[in-house]
């Protein structure tokens, strides 16, 4: 079978994959995306956007119409689940002599369908799964499962946890932080009449959370170290939400509060492991190789406690576009493969020296963030509650001031 040829491949139609092909769109370069899947995926139904992924969505020019879909939060409250009291609350208006910080909470299906709404038509090819990957001189050669071969100038690796592409660049299998996550969407017809806020509840061997999506919807976790007895709840919905809901009633939280899992249908929830990659092999490993790279998880999977995998991702997406863009647009001047290549080459690793630190401060704070969160021993427990939260909360807003700057 005679192999195709294209300029750009991108594996993967989730949120990178999808937003570095609008950016590159945007730049003037034509790309193709495998999805293995028949449609879009939108596991996980929610994602919480902060200031530094809603700059990157201005760049690639939908953000607006996602914000006037979206609830904007007033405020992060912080509350212990032993004593129900504050322990940190932050307005986001008084963060204004920082700049102006946003954070929503967005249905994940509008999300993607916003992005690939804006690609050109037939940019994402479904059902074509990537079984192998190997190189032909200057280009690479893309088996499919359907016996199907493409050949490619550049490769993106945008494809997830268990990237076919950071598994060909070297790096390490994600770790398993010992933690996993119950998420749940919950819908009220008639309103739920709950604040614009980002409610969080941490200790006793827990972190659970609530965001308003908007005025019908709220989406809210449940992070917690699985015992042996645990797992067998985590592929059965019923038993996922008897789990929450006997230590949110241990915990004596507040009537309204118990009643948002009460009322999430089973098909509304999802349990997953959480995994990260260890932070020193960001610092290590391959993020580029000559004419392939990767982002989002598939560069940096990370905890969800600071609420930035699909923010860092869409950052990935701006400087990836930003860098490989102008280099490919360079690059049709070339007169040789050779030329082409080396142009190539540098502005992947370009894009990997911008991105690597980056990464590597994401990674290794959400997972310390998480394991002070969650920590129920005496000293730690005592030390978050009456300082910590803040600082906590206060690192979200630190790390959503990131600007990855324009396309």
């Amino acid at each position: 079978m005679e192999a195709m040829e294209e300029e750009v491949v991108i594996i993967g139609a989730g949120i990178s994959g999808l937003a570095t092909a609008l950016g590159l769109h945007r730049k003037g370069i034509r790309s193709v995306i495998l999805e293995s899947s028949e449609s879009l995926r939108a596991s996980g139904f929610a994602i919480t956007l902060w200031t530094n992924a809603w700059k990157a969505l201005d760049a690639l020019g939908i953000a607006d119409s996602l914000r006037r879909a979206h609830l904007r939060f007033q405020r992060i409250v912080a509350k212990s689940p032993a004593s129900g009291g504050i322990t940190a609350q932050i307005s986001f208006s008084a963060q204004e002599k920082r700049g102006e910080f946003e954070g929503r909470c967005l249905r994940r299906k509008l999300l993607l369908e916003a992005l690939a709404k804006e690609l050109p038509p037939g940019t994402i090819r479904y059902s074509s799964k990537v079984v192998g990957i190997e190189a032909d001189g200057y280009l690479k050669l893309l088996h499919l499962a359907d016996g199907s071969i493409l050949k490619t100038k550049v490769l993106l690796g945008c494809d997830g946890v268990n990237s076919v592409v950071s598994k060909w660049l070297g790096l390490s299998k994600p770790s398993f932080s010992g933690r996993s996550a119950i998420r749940g969407f919950t819908e009220f017809p008639q309103g739920h009449g709950f604040k614009h806020e980002f409610l969080q509840y941490s200790g006793e061997g827990y972190r659970l959370g609530f965001l308003t999506s908007d005025e019908k919807s709220i989406y809210w976790f449940f992070t917690w170290t699985p015992t042996d007895q645990d797992r067998d709840a985590e592929d059965n919905a019923r038993k996922m939400k008897q789990l929450i809901l006997s230590k949110m009633h241990k915990s004596n939280l507040p009537v309204e509060i118990i009643e948002i899992v009460e009322k999430t249908e089973m098909s509304g929830l999802i349990c997953s492991p959480l995994r990260y990659r260890w932070p020193f092999d960001l610092l290590t490993g391959n993020i580029s190789k000559g004419n392939v790279s990767i982002a989002g998880d598939a560069f940096h999977p990370m905890t969800p406690d600071l609420g930035q995998g699909g923010c860092s991702a869409l950052e990935d997406a701006i400087v990836l576009a930003r860098s490989l863009g102008g280099a490919l647009l360079e690059a049709k001047l070339c007169k040789t493969e050779e030329e082409e290549y080396e142009i190539i080459k540098k502005s992947l690793e370009k894009y990997s020296k911008e991105r690597r630190w980056r990464s590597f401060d994401l990674v290794a704070s959400s997972y310390l963030v998480g394991y002070i969160h969650q920590n129920d021993g005496a000293v730690i427990s005592f030390l978050r509650d009456k300082c910590l939260s803040g600082i906590l909360a206060r690192a979200l807003f630190k790390k959503a001031e990131f600007d990855c700057g324009e396309i």
